[in-house]
Protein backbone atom coordinates (compact mmCIF):
# COMPACT_ATOMS: atom_id res chain seq x y z
CA UNK A 1 0.00 0.00 0.00
CA UNK A 2 1.35 3.79 -1.03
CA UNK A 3 2.11 5.83 2.15
CA UNK A 4 3.12 8.98 2.76
CA UNK A 5 6.66 8.82 1.33
CA UNK A 6 5.72 7.12 -1.85
CA UNK A 7 2.65 9.41 -2.54
CA UNK A 8 5.03 12.69 -2.02
CA UNK A 9 7.42 11.22 -4.49
CA UNK A 10 4.46 10.57 -7.20
CA UNK A 11 3.14 14.12 -6.75
CA UNK A 12 6.22 15.08 -7.47
CA UNK A 13 7.10 13.29 -10.05
CA UNK A 14 3.51 13.86 -11.45
CA UNK A 15 3.90 17.39 -11.01
CA UNK A 16 6.91 17.33 -12.96
CA UNK A 17 4.79 15.35 -16.08
CA UNK A 18 1.36 17.18 -15.80
CA UNK A 19 1.67 20.80 -14.80
CA UNK A 20 0.61 23.36 -17.46
CA UNK A 21 -0.51 20.46 -19.47
CA UNK A 22 -4.17 19.92 -20.78
CA UNK A 23 -6.12 17.07 -20.02
CA UNK A 24 -8.78 15.87 -22.95
CA UNK A 25 -10.24 13.19 -20.78
CA UNK A 26 -10.84 10.71 -18.10
CA UNK A 27 -11.77 7.84 -19.26
CA UNK A 28 -13.20 5.10 -16.08
CA UNK A 29 -12.74 1.73 -16.98
CA UNK A 30 -13.90 0.14 -13.29
CA UNK A 31 -16.84 2.62 -12.73
CA UNK A 32 -16.82 1.23 -8.89
CA UNK A 33 -14.02 2.80 -8.37
CA UNK A 34 -15.98 6.45 -8.94
CA UNK A 35 -17.19 7.83 -6.08
CA UNK A 36 -18.60 11.29 -7.07
CA UNK A 37 -21.06 12.16 -9.55
CA UNK A 38 -21.09 16.56 -9.20
CA UNK A 39 -19.28 17.50 -11.26
CA UNK A 40 -19.32 15.11 -13.67
CA UNK A 41 -16.57 13.14 -15.19
CA UNK A 42 -16.16 15.42 -18.47
CA UNK A 43 -15.68 18.49 -15.84
CA UNK A 44 -11.78 17.51 -16.39
CA UNK A 45 -12.12 17.68 -20.33
CA UNK A 46 -10.15 20.80 -21.15
CA UNK A 47 -8.66 21.79 -18.12
CA UNK A 48 -4.45 22.49 -17.27
CA UNK A 49 -3.25 21.02 -14.60
CA UNK A 50 -1.98 23.35 -12.37
CA UNK A 51 -0.88 20.93 -9.66
CA UNK A 52 -0.06 17.86 -7.77
CA UNK A 53 0.09 17.80 -4.09
CA UNK A 54 -0.45 15.24 -1.62
CA UNK A 55 -2.92 14.97 1.24
CA UNK A 56 -2.24 12.58 3.46
CA UNK A 57 -2.07 9.32 1.33
CA UNK A 58 -4.62 11.43 -1.40
CA UNK A 59 -3.10 12.06 -4.94
CA UNK A 60 -4.46 15.75 -5.77
CA UNK A 61 -4.54 16.41 -9.13
CA UNK A 62 -5.79 20.41 -9.81
CA UNK A 63 -6.58 21.81 -12.77
CA UNK A 64 -8.63 24.67 -13.68
CA UNK A 65 -10.72 24.58 -10.03
CA UNK A 66 -10.98 21.11 -10.47
CA UNK A 67 -9.54 18.34 -8.19
CA UNK A 68 -8.92 15.02 -9.44
CA UNK A 69 -8.35 12.99 -6.28
CA UNK A 70 -7.06 9.59 -5.72
CA UNK A 71 -6.49 7.66 -2.87
CA UNK A 72 -4.91 4.01 -4.25
CA UNK A 73 -5.89 2.40 -0.93
CA UNK A 74 -3.78 -1.26 -0.87
CA UNK A 75 -3.55 -2.14 -4.71
CA UNK A 76 -3.89 0.95 -6.27
CA UNK A 77 -0.87 2.36 -8.12
CA UNK A 78 -0.52 5.35 -11.41
CA UNK A 79 2.09 4.59 -13.92
CA UNK A 80 3.02 7.20 -16.50
CA UNK A 81 2.67 6.25 -20.38
CA UNK A 82 4.47 7.97 -23.14
CA UNK A 83 1.90 6.69 -25.86
CA UNK A 84 -1.93 5.50 -24.87
CA UNK A 85 -4.36 3.60 -27.09
CA UNK A 86 -6.61 5.60 -28.73
CA UNK A 87 -9.80 4.28 -27.97
CA UNK A 88 -11.32 4.55 -24.49
CA UNK A 89 -11.47 1.37 -22.84
CA UNK A 90 -13.56 -1.10 -22.19
CA UNK A 91 -14.93 -1.78 -18.68
CA UNK A 92 -13.72 -5.04 -17.51
CA UNK A 93 -13.50 -7.09 -13.49
CA UNK A 94 -10.79 -8.59 -15.19
CA UNK A 95 -8.36 -6.31 -16.29
CA UNK A 96 -6.29 -4.17 -13.08
CA UNK A 97 -6.81 -0.72 -15.05
CA UNK A 98 -9.09 1.85 -13.40
CA UNK A 99 -9.23 4.86 -15.14
CA UNK A 100 -7.32 6.68 -17.70
CA UNK A 101 -6.06 10.37 -17.94
CA UNK A 102 -4.94 11.34 -21.56
CA UNK A 103 -3.45 14.56 -22.01
CA UNK A 104 -3.20 16.32 -25.15
CA UNK A 105 -0.19 14.93 -26.72
CA UNK A 106 -1.20 11.56 -26.54
CA UNK A 107 0.58 10.40 -23.13
CA UNK A 108 -0.72 9.97 -19.73
CA UNK A 109 -1.72 8.07 -16.68
CA UNK A 110 -3.16 4.28 -16.24
CA UNK A 111 -4.09 4.36 -12.50
CA UNK A 112 -4.68 0.50 -12.04
CA UNK A 113 -5.20 -1.61 -9.11
CA UNK A 114 -3.92 -4.88 -8.43
CA UNK A 115 -6.00 -7.79 -6.18
CA UNK A 116 -9.76 -9.02 -5.92
CA UNK A 117 -10.09 -6.23 -3.27
CA UNK A 118 -11.21 -3.03 -4.82
CA UNK A 119 -10.65 -0.06 -2.50
CA UNK A 120 -9.03 2.13 -5.19
CA UNK A 121 -11.20 5.60 -4.97
CA UNK A 122 -11.77 8.12 -7.71
CA UNK A 123 -12.85 11.92 -6.75
CA UNK A 124 -13.95 14.50 -8.98
CA UNK A 125 -14.60 17.55 -6.61
CA UNK A 126 -14.41 21.48 -6.56
CA UNK A 127 -12.74 21.58 -3.52
CA UNK A 128 -10.45 18.73 -1.99
CA UNK A 129 -12.26 19.33 1.38
CA UNK A 130 -15.00 17.74 -0.23
CA UNK A 131 -13.64 14.56 0.03
CA UNK A 132 -14.43 12.98 2.90
CA UNK A 133 -11.10 11.07 3.61
CA UNK A 134 -9.79 14.38 3.61
CA UNK A 135 -11.16 16.66 5.68
CA UNK A 136 -10.92 14.00 8.72
CA UNK A 137 -7.40 13.38 8.43
CA UNK A 138 -4.93 14.66 11.34
CA UNK A 139 -2.17 16.15 10.93
CA UNK A 140 0.78 15.70 8.53
CA UNK A 141 3.54 14.08 10.24
CA UNK A 142 6.05 15.73 9.08
CA UNK A 143 4.43 19.38 9.11
CA UNK A 144 5.61 22.28 11.04
CA UNK A 145 2.43 21.36 13.03
CA UNK A 146 3.52 18.39 14.30
CA UNK A 147 5.38 18.84 17.35
CA UNK A 148 6.20 16.30 20.42
CA UNK A 149 3.74 18.66 22.46
CA UNK A 150 0.72 17.57 19.93
CA UNK A 151 2.00 14.39 20.11
CA UNK A 152 2.34 14.32 23.31
CA UNK A 153 -1.19 14.90 23.29
CA UNK A 154 -2.63 12.57 20.39
CA UNK A 155 -1.11 10.05 22.82
CA UNK A 156 -2.90 11.28 25.83
CA UNK A 157 -6.25 11.15 24.20
CA UNK A 158 -5.49 7.59 22.86
CA UNK A 159 -5.68 6.17 26.13
CA UNK A 160 -5.08 2.54 26.34
CA UNK A 161 -5.06 1.95 22.41
CA UNK A 162 -1.95 0.04 21.31
CA UNK A 163 0.74 2.69 19.70
CA UNK A 164 0.27 0.67 16.52
CA UNK A 165 -3.25 1.44 15.83
CA UNK A 166 -2.82 5.06 16.82
CA UNK A 167 0.00 5.47 14.17
CA UNK A 168 -2.13 3.97 11.57
CA UNK A 169 -5.38 6.24 12.25
CA UNK A 170 -5.76 8.67 9.64
CA UNK A 171 -8.09 11.19 11.28
CA UNK A 172 -4.98 11.34 14.16
CA UNK A 173 -1.79 11.27 12.12
CA UNK A 174 -1.89 11.28 8.42
CA UNK A 175 -0.19 8.99 6.17
CA UNK A 176 1.88 6.41 8.09
CA UNK A 177 0.22 3.29 7.30
CA UNK A 178 0.70 -0.77 8.18
CA UNK A 179 4.24 -0.70 6.49
CA UNK A 180 5.90 2.51 8.15
CA UNK A 181 4.67 2.34 11.56
CA UNK A 182 6.71 -0.97 12.25
CA UNK A 183 9.55 0.94 10.74
CA UNK A 184 9.28 3.54 12.95
CA UNK A 185 8.30 1.24 15.73
CA UNK A 186 11.17 -0.35 15.39
CA UNK A 187 13.47 2.31 14.82
CA UNK A 188 11.98 3.44 18.37
CA UNK A 189 12.81 0.23 19.86
CA UNK A 190 8.92 0.06 20.64
CA UNK A 191 6.49 -3.22 21.01
CA UNK A 192 3.86 -2.34 18.54
CA UNK A 193 1.23 -3.09 21.29
CA UNK A 194 2.31 -0.42 24.07
CA UNK A 195 -0.25 1.62 25.35
CA UNK A 196 -0.37 5.18 23.78
CA UNK A 197 -0.78 6.48 26.93
CA UNK A 198 2.15 4.68 28.98
CA UNK A 199 4.85 6.19 27.20
CA UNK A 200 7.28 8.61 29.12
CA UNK A 201 8.37 12.05 28.08
CA UNK A 202 12.00 10.06 27.42
CA UNK A 203 10.03 7.43 25.08
CA UNK A 204 8.05 10.25 23.33
CA UNK A 205 11.22 12.01 22.30
CA UNK A 206 12.50 8.88 20.51
CA UNK A 207 9.29 7.81 19.39
CA UNK A 208 8.85 11.29 17.57
CA UNK A 209 12.52 11.17 16.34
CA UNK A 210 11.94 8.15 14.68
CA UNK A 211 8.50 8.96 13.21
CA UNK A 212 10.45 12.48 11.47
CA UNK A 213 13.70 10.62 10.94
CA UNK A 214 12.30 7.92 9.18
CA UNK A 215 9.60 9.21 7.04
CA UNK A 216 11.68 11.95 6.36
CA UNK A 217 14.30 9.92 5.07
CA UNK A 218 11.71 7.96 2.73
CA UNK A 219 10.72 10.72 1.36
CA UNK A 220 14.75 11.92 0.39
CA UNK A 221 15.33 8.64 -0.95
CA UNK A 222 12.29 8.58 -3.00
CA UNK A 223 12.73 12.11 -4.26
CA UNK A 224 13.21 12.35 -7.97
CA UNK A 225 12.52 8.68 -8.79
CA UNK A 226 9.75 7.67 -11.41
CA UNK A 227 6.78 6.14 -9.80
CA UNK A 228 7.75 2.31 -11.75
CA UNK A 229 11.01 2.50 -9.11
CA UNK A 230 9.20 3.51 -6.05
CA UNK A 231 7.72 -0.06 -5.32
CA UNK A 232 11.38 -1.33 -5.62
CA UNK A 233 12.77 1.54 -3.06
CA UNK A 234 10.49 0.95 -0.80
CA UNK A 235 10.97 -2.93 -0.02
CA UNK A 236 14.66 -2.98 -0.10
CA UNK A 237 15.06 -0.17 2.64
CA UNK A 238 12.59 -2.24 5.38
CA UNK A 239 14.10 -3.15 8.51
CA UNK A 240 11.58 -5.53 9.62
CA UNK A 241 7.54 -5.04 7.64
CA UNK A 242 7.55 -8.07 5.00
CA UNK A 243 10.92 -9.53 6.39
CA UNK A 244 9.04 -12.46 8.99
CA UNK A 245 11.64 -14.91 9.24
CA UNK A 246 14.74 -12.73 8.38
CA UNK A 247 17.92 -11.59 10.66
CA UNK A 248 17.32 -7.75 12.32
CA UNK A 249 19.71 -5.40 10.40
CA UNK A 250 20.24 -3.97 14.03
CA UNK A 251 20.74 -6.86 16.55
CA UNK A 252 20.43 -9.85 14.06
CA UNK A 253 17.60 -11.91 15.64
CA UNK A 254 14.58 -13.21 13.78
CA UNK A 255 11.54 -10.88 12.87
CA UNK A 256 8.39 -12.33 13.69
CA UNK A 257 4.89 -11.20 12.85
CA UNK A 258 1.69 -11.14 14.38
CA UNK A 259 -1.58 -11.78 12.22
CA UNK A 260 -4.80 -10.36 12.05
CA UNK A 261 -7.91 -11.02 9.74
CA UNK A 262 -6.55 -9.14 7.05
CA UNK A 263 -3.84 -8.08 7.66
CA UNK A 264 -0.35 -8.30 9.86
CA UNK A 265 2.67 -6.98 11.68
CA UNK A 266 6.56 -7.44 11.73
CA UNK A 267 8.80 -6.38 15.04
CA UNK A 268 11.92 -7.71 16.18
CA UNK A 269 11.71 -8.84 19.67
CA UNK A 270 15.44 -7.91 21.01
CA UNK A 271 14.87 -4.50 19.62
CA UNK A 272 11.50 -3.99 20.36
CA UNK A 273 10.06 -6.11 23.13
CA UNK A 274 12.92 -7.37 25.59
CA UNK A 275 12.94 -10.49 23.59
CA UNK A 276 9.20 -11.48 24.52
CA UNK A 277 7.50 -12.88 21.46
CA UNK A 278 3.81 -11.47 20.74
CA UNK A 279 1.17 -13.46 21.13
CA UNK A 280 -0.20 -14.25 17.67
CA UNK A 281 -3.55 -14.34 18.21
CA UNK A 282 -5.10 -15.18 15.49
CA UNK A 283 -2.63 -18.61 14.89
CA UNK A 284 -3.52 -19.61 18.36
CA UNK A 285 -6.57 -20.15 17.42
CA UNK A 286 -5.73 -22.14 14.31
CA UNK A 287 -3.89 -24.33 16.15
CA UNK A 288 -6.15 -25.27 19.18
Amino acid sequence: MPELPEVEALALDLRGRLRDRAIVRVDIAAFSALKTFDPPLSALSGTVVDDVVRHGKFLDVSASGVHLVLHLSRGGWVRWREELPKLPPKPSNKSPLAARVVLDDGSGLDITEAGTQKRLAIYVVRDPADVPGIVRLGPDPLSDEFTPTLLRQILDDAGRAQIKGVLRHQGTIAGIGNAYSDELLHAARMSPFKPASSIDDDELEVLYDAIRNVLGEAVDRSRGLAAADLKGEKKSHLAVHGRKGQPCPVCGDTVREVSFADSSLQYCPTCQTGGKLLADRRMSKLLK
